[in-house]
């Protein structure tokens, strides 16, 4: 079977899997959710011409006064009677205009005395200071498209229009299953040619800020029943995650264990540095991604195959991270023949790849904040090239 490039990959596993269908909840109960539908204003923001100061609502060609101040407005209130010439009203921030009033007379630039008021300063500009209804927005706006993440300022937004609740992406299931026979759990006494198993803590992570459900299957051996017992335990998920094991050596059982309970396999290898064994396929309703054992494999593929499936499932219109633009500070060699994704991250306003590049390597991992895509075939590059990367923090 031949490399399938990394964006033809993408495309092929996103198609596998239709997005859940979507769910209505609270509002409070939204965050971090993908839109299902438009949200649409019911109201207007604000719902009346309001002041943005404490002061006086005054008419502007009446300065500098004095007024008789008739009554008070204040948030939470209807709208105050109308003011005939030579009246004023007490205002406050977020309070509703009187009918008559074109300004505020902020209150540092006022002088009262009983129910009398003059104005201490310049004249104010008819319009300042006062928030005009709907001037945020107008009801029946769309304000949110289908596909919208619902970051806090939209939820604010959406709570804002009039909404209570509102028709979001399904939270996947995610199941994890950690293979190799020299696995020990993190924090057991590792033995001769023990290896404590990261690949679940780092995945579970990776995911943590998404709306997704995960499950730890646990650690597997390198063994046939028990790889088939573990992918039927994982069967009922959406996304069935495993890691190492998907080689072509004698212990790399899981491509064989995934066929052997049903699973169809879609593609196998990817042209891609680090991560080539990749493993795409379906298992009844669920998608199965296999990805490399080796820490730094597993986060790559993890983070331009598993995060963006997740996202596309929940609801996202626009899974996939986009690159940006930015300035080697050190030289790179010529890319090989395949796509790759180096780990670096940035100083004084340039990008240093890590040192050490191998896929083992998660101490220079730990220090990425960004990868670095070199094209296949792309040519050495030096200081002061601009390179695409990709930032970690998506």
């Amino acid at each position: 079977m031949s490399l399938m490039p990394v964006e033809q990959a993408q495309a092929r596993l996103l198609a596998l899997a239709p997005r859940l269908p979507p769910q209505t909840l609270p509002i409070g109960q939204c965050a971090g959710r993908w839109l299902a539908n438009d949200v649409v204003a019911l109201r207007d923001q604000p719902w009346a011409d309001l002041s943005a100061m404490d002061g006086y609502a005054i008419r502007a060609a009446q300065w500098p006064g004095p007024w008789r101040v008739i009554g008070e407005s204040a948030a939470g209130t209807g709208i105050p009677p109308e003011l005939a010439a030579g009246d004023a009203c007490r205002i406050f921030t977020g309070a509703p205009l009187p009918r008559g009033a074109d300004a505020i007379m902020i209150q540092e630039d006022a002088r009262r005395d009983g129910d009398q008021v003059v104005g201490t300063r310049d004249a104010p500009v008819p319009g300042r200071h006062i928030r005009r209804a709907g001037s945020d927005f107008a009801a029946d706006t769309v304000l949110l498209a289908p596909g919208s993440r619902l970051d806090p300022a939209q939820l604010a937004l959406a709570a804002l229009a009039g909404q209570g609740q509102l028709s979001v992406g399904h939270r996947p299931s995610v199941a994890l299953i950690s293979t190799g026979n020299e696995l020990v759990p993190p924090g057991v006494p590792v033995p001769p040619g023990g290896l404590p198993s990261s690949n679940a803590v780092m995945l579970s992570a990776m995911l943590a800020s998404l709306p997704c459900d995960i499950t730890d299957v646990g650690i597997v051996p390198d063994d046939m029943d028990a790889m088939t017992a573990a992918f039927n335990a994982a069967r009922h998920a959406d996304v069935i995650v495993s890691t190492g094991g998907a080689s072509v050596g004698d212990h790399d059982l899981v491509r064989p264990a995934f066929q052997a309970v049903g699973g169809s396999l879609d593609f196998w290898k990817v042209k891609l540095r680090p991560g080539k064994p990749l493993i795409a396929g379906s298992l009844d309703r669920s998608l199965f991604l296999g990805l490399p054992g080796n820490p730094v494999s597993a986060f790559v593929t993890a983070w331009l195959f598993l995060l963006p499936l997740v996202r596309h499932i929940a609801g996202d219109a626009s899974p996939f991270p986009q690159p940006e633009r930015a300035t080697l500070a050190d030289s790179l060699p010529g890319a090989g023949d395949r796509d790759e994704y180096l780990r670096a991250f940035r100083k004084n306003d340039r990008i240093v790849a890590v040192t050490s590049q191998d896929s083992a390597a998660t101490r220079a991992l730990a220090d990425a904040d960004c990868l670095i895509l070199r094209a296949a075939g792309s040519p050495p590059a030096k200081p002061g090239d601009e390179v695409p990367i990709f930032p970690l923090a998506w």
